[in-house]
């Protein structure tokens, strides 16, 4: 097992904070790829519990006109910036996109804040129940700085500084604006069929329940779903630790699974005849100006 930990080893050279970028791709495109693109699913789902946040992606009409579009987008635009970077070229031109689409909209920066988080933590909290081994505090305080760095690249202020003040602001924030209300299940309605979309039709009933089994029971209130049988919520559970019970006995894998992964569904081949700058959502059209942020 010794070549199994090789990347731990190459990680544990490093230096959290002055490394960060390097250290957060090889965990998430060599070590965990499965995890972290599971969990960052359920992390921008779980954001949708929060009604400022989902009454505006109600209001653009995005998630049901175009919900696999815009799953691809946000997915290759953060992998962009873990594989290579967001002070790279292609890091660069990912940022001008997510910032060119923030920039329409009247978005209070403590959602913002909220939002970074969960691509912090989520990962952390879902590896740390199901990855084939625990990440290390190196792992986890990358992370942090990553997306901290991420974040104010994004014009994001008040970040927090320490890595378990921001964790303590996301728990807060969750237990005080997760409450449920119509656009939140409506949008919490159109990212599960997404996800049941991915399978043959005939298992949409089951992976509606398998979603309902993931997701806690505080985001089930917010969107007004059903809990799923406890049976197959344990059975969902001891799945994924058998996974990673499995995938503890390959090899480490030596190509990253971030950016090259060409399996979206919206841009057959990418990143092959792609860039950042072609991704991203249209402009919106027939919306309420009272969305927007005014030009200047």
């Amino acid at each position: 097992m010794r070549g199994r930990y090789a990347n731990l080893r190459r990680i544990e050279s490093l230096d959290p904070v002055v490394d960060h970028h390097e250290i957060y791709r090889i965990s998430s495109g060599l070590e965990f790829p499965w995890d972290y693109q599971r969990s960052l699913e359920f992390a921008l789902f779980r954001t949708y519990c929060v009604p400022s946040i989902s009454a505006l992606l109600d209001a653009t009409g995005e998630f049901a006109r175009r919900p696999q579009r815009r799953y691809d987008d946000t997915a290759l635009l953060m992998a962009e910036l873990a594989e290579h970077g967001y002070d790279s070229p292609r890091g660069r031109a990912s940022l001008r996109v997510v910032n060119r689409m923030h920039a329409r909209y009247r978005i209070d920066n403590a959602d913002m804040l909220y939002v970074l988080t969960t691509f912090i933590y989520d990962p952390i909290d879902w590896i740390t129940a199901y990855g084939w081994r625990p990440l290390s505090d190196h792992e986890r305080l990358a992370a942090f700085h990553f997306y901290r760095a991420v974040g104010t690249r994004m014009g994001i202020t008040d970040i927090p500084e320490d890595y378990d003040e921001f964790r303590a602001f996301k728990a807060d924030y969750e237990r005080t604006h997760f409450v449920y209300s119509d656009t939140n299940h409506r949008v919490g309605v159109h990212t599960r069929e997404l996800l049941c979309s991915w399978y043959p039709r005939p298992f949409a009933p089951l992976v509606r329940l398998a979603v309902h089994g993931l997701i806690t029971p505080q985001m089930r209130a917010a969107f007004g779903f059903p809990a799923a049988p406890a049976w197959l919520t344990r059975l969902e559970h001891g799945a994924l630790r058998a996974r990673s019970a499995a995938v503890r006995l390959l090899p480490p894998r030596r190509v990253s699974r971030l950016a090259n992964d060409a399996k979206n569904r919206t841009y057959p081949g990418y990143p092959e005849g792609y860039e950042p700058g072609d991704l991203g959502a249209p402009e919106p059209q027939d919306l309420d100006p009272g969305w927007l942020r005014p030009s200047r």
